[in-house]
Parts: C-alpha cells; structure tokens; sequence
C-alpha cells in the first residue's frame, strides 16, 4: 500500500498536480499557506503592473487625440451634448436660453429705438409696438415673458406692429425648438442607463480549476436590484498584443472567448448571481497555456454584459475586466446562496471570496491527452466523484471554503489530530485504505 501511493505521488509530479502538503506540518502553518483573500495573485509580487485597457469600473482607458476633423462632433450635436460632463452640459444649457433670450431681447429693443418708442412712449396718442417698454432691460424682460409664456400682463404688443408680431411668431417658433433640444438632451442624459450599470457586479478575480474533467475560466457575476435585466447576455474578450508570422505586430489584438454561444449559455436569467464559464478546449487561446506561462504572460480579458433595464426598456451595458495578475489558477467561487423558510437568500459578502482546490498545473491540452491515454488523474477524481444532484437544503454545508473539509476533520481525529485541514486528494494519498482502491 505504501508503494501504491508513492508510484501516485511520482504519477502525481508527472502531469504537473500540485502537491499534497507535508503531512508533519502543524495545522495552524498548513491553514496558513492556503489563502482565501479575494487579492491573492498567482504571479510574483514584483511583475510589474500592467496598464489596463478596459478598467474595473467598465471606463475604456483609451483618449483619442491629434483628432483633425472635429467638424464630425457637430455633424451630431445631439449626441455631442449627451456625452458632456454634467458641469459643461448644465453651463450650455443656461448659456443657450441665456443668450437666445438676450438675443431677441436686442431685437424688441430694436423695434422700439427704430419705431421712436423710446422717445416718444410718454406721449398721448401715440402707439408702441409693445407697451410699457422703455428701455433694454424692460425689453429683456418682455424677451423672457414671451418665450416662456408666463404673461404677466403689463407689457404687451400692439396690433399696429405687423413687424412685432413677425419677431413673436419667430420667436415663439424658435423657442420651442431651443426648448426640444435642451430639455431632451437633459432628459436623456438623465435616464441614461449608465447609472443601472452600477448595480451590476462582477467578481474582483477570474479563476481556473477543473470541471466535469475539463478546465474552465471562470468568474461571477451579479445584479442588486429586484428589476431584473432582460435578454441578459455576456461575451468576453481577450486583449493581448500579437505578432503576425510576417512580422508585423498588433496591439492590443481581441480575440473572442467562447462563454456559450454555441450553446445558448451566453444568455443569461440574472436572478441570482451566477458563475459565467469558458471551457478551454481546442478553440480557446488558453488551449496550451500552462500555469508557468500564465505567470510570464501578459494579458486582459474584457467582459461585458449588456441587456434592456426592466423599467426603461432602455440597453444597458456593464463592463470590467482582469488582468493576468487577476487570474487565479486551482480556485473556484465560494458558493452564496442559500435556502431560507420560504425564500433563497443571496449573501453578497462571499460573492468576491474564493477557495482553494486541487488542480493540475499543465495546460488544458496535456491534461487533454491524458484523459485520453487513460482515466483522469486519481487524484482529481475523489475531488469530482460521480456527480450529485444537490437541493438547496445542502447549499449550506457547500459554502463552506473547502466541502471535502468534514471528511478530513473526522480523520483528523482518528489519526489524533497531527494533521492538518488539506484538500482531498492529499488526505486520499495518506490514507493507506483509500489508496488501495486506486489504479496503479
């Protein structure tokens, strides 16, 4: 039995498992090492950062200069409003009643100063064009008056003004376009759904560990709110710089990441928070990428979730992203939802969390080929035996950070606690009776 599991472990360094921990060590020291933080990195310390493309927040860290041909922002001036910070839109829309209310407050102060108004308006007998205005700020105000329709009653025009009531019709005709324009850019602006994008989460890290025998990327995402977005769909991009075998190199190049859209997976009902899925299979650009070149590579992947807000009817898009360093190789998501009396609850304080777990550090393609060769790693399948429906009476106990953990503390206490809490595959190793059962 001894010899049994010592071919395993040698099986076991072969294909590139992590190892199981020293079995001498003291419980406090192993728990140590194994580190749960939602900050953990997989790569060393002193890489240096790399500049993000698309940041955490969904902002695209990208600024576009030396643009020639700035006429094209006006070609859609609508839009050119929209996109405004909030200081500059609320500045150019006083500025524009400010100044078209000056402008035809000039134009009725015009007609008067040409009618004689100003000069003759105390004499009896004589019309105005308007009455009671004598001077620019009386005719700012009757400016003012006129286009907004408030009508106070004391200056109003005369019916022996052919070229006042012109101005009024232009006015009133021109003022209700200004109003169009100004109200609805702050009306979009207003509703826009950038702000229902804030409440669309995803997880501080992405990570890769094995599932049903394949590995997977995998991150979380998730929706606060009680309105739901419908026709939810998500899709992912990996930006990467590339060389072409002519030579020429391209920056920051895009390649799709398949998160299922053959299969339909992509759409999502985003209820619950859910944990989004890559298989790295032959099409996937991780296919032959190992644990050590995952640490020497430098990358980003970008995701992006998009679907109509439930209230508006409006597109709503949620972006973020994860640099290589955010990448975390043999972890999967601490689980967080849970059955109540009469209701699942979500608990968003595990939802960046993460745990540990056996996996291999050879590339998806070698693990590939030994599926084929033979069964899978005898190690791995005591992590994954036959599969389990679970209801959500036992999402409890899942949400623990390791759910192989009760076995082991129970042999713990048979072998009189010397041991430490480690993953299943490296109990089985110590386990002379559990080795016997593995093929050699």
């Amino acid at each position: 039995m001894a010899g049994d599991s010592r071919v395993l472990m040698d099986h076991n360094m072969e294909i590139g498992v992590t190892p199981a921990q020293v079995k001498k060590l003291p419980k406090h020291l192993r728990e140590a090492q194994i580190s749960t933080e939602r900050t953990h990195l997989i790569s060393d310390p002193a890489k240096k950062p790399r500049q993000r493309y698309v940041q955490k927040d969904g902002k695209c860290n990208v600024h576009h200069g030396n643009v020639q041909e700035t006429y094209r922002y006006l070609s859609d001036l609508f839009t050119t409003l929209v996109d405004l910070r909030w200081r500059l839109s609320l500045f150019i829309f006083t500025l524009v009643y400010v100044v078209n209310w000056l402008f035809f407050g000039f134009l009725w102060w015009l007609i008067a100063l040409i009618r004689g108004d100003l000069v003759h308006a105390d004499e009896e007998g004589w019309t105005p064009c308007v009455e009671n205005l004598n001077s620019f700020v009386s005719a700012f105000l009757f400016s003012i008056e006129t286009e907004t329709t408030i009508g106070y009653g004391y200056r109003v025009i005369t019916e022996k003004c052919p070229e006042g009531i012109i101005l009024l019709l232009v006015q009133a005709i021109l003022g209700s376009i200004v109003n169009a324009m100004m109200v609805g850019c702050m009306f979009v602006k207003i509703s826009q759904p950038k702000n229902r994008a804030e409440t669309l989460m995803f997880s501080h890290n992405a990570v890769i560990s094995v599932r049903d025998n394949k590995m997977c990327l995998m991150f979380r995402v998730g929706d606060l709110r009680n309105s739901h977005i419908v026709e939810a769909s998500i899709r992912a991009k990996l930006i990467r710089s590339q060389q072409t075998k002519e030579g020429e190199f391209i920056p920051l190049n895009q390649t799709d990441i398949n998160i299922g859209f053959d299969t339909g997976d992509d759409r999502l009902f985003l209820v619950s928070p859910l944990i989004i899925s890559h298989e790295i299979n032959e099409k996937s650009p991780f296919w032959e990428m190992t644990l050590a070149q995952m640490e020497k590579e430098e990358f980003e992947i970008v995701v992006i979730l998009e679907g109509m807000v439930e209230a508006t009817g409006m597109t709503c898009q949620a972006r973020s992203s994860y640099l290589d360093t955010e990448v975390l190789w043999g972890y999967r998501f601490t689980p967080v939802l849970s059955l109540e009396k009469g209701f699942y609850e979500v608990d968003y304080n595990n939802f960046h969390d993460v745990y540990e777990t056996n996996t291999p550090t050879c590339s998806a393609k070698e693990l590939a080929a030994k599926l084929r060769e033979g069964p899978l790693l005898p190690q791995l399948s005591l992590l994954s035996p036959e599969p389990k429906m679970h209801t959500f009476d036992t999402l409890n106990r899942l949400s623990k950070p390791d759910p192989l953990g009760q076995d082991e503390d129970r042999e713990e206490g048979d072998s009189g606690g010397d041991r430490g809490e480690t993953n299943g595959s490296a109990a089985a190793l110590e386990e002379p009776h559990l080795a016997d059962g593995l093929p050699g």
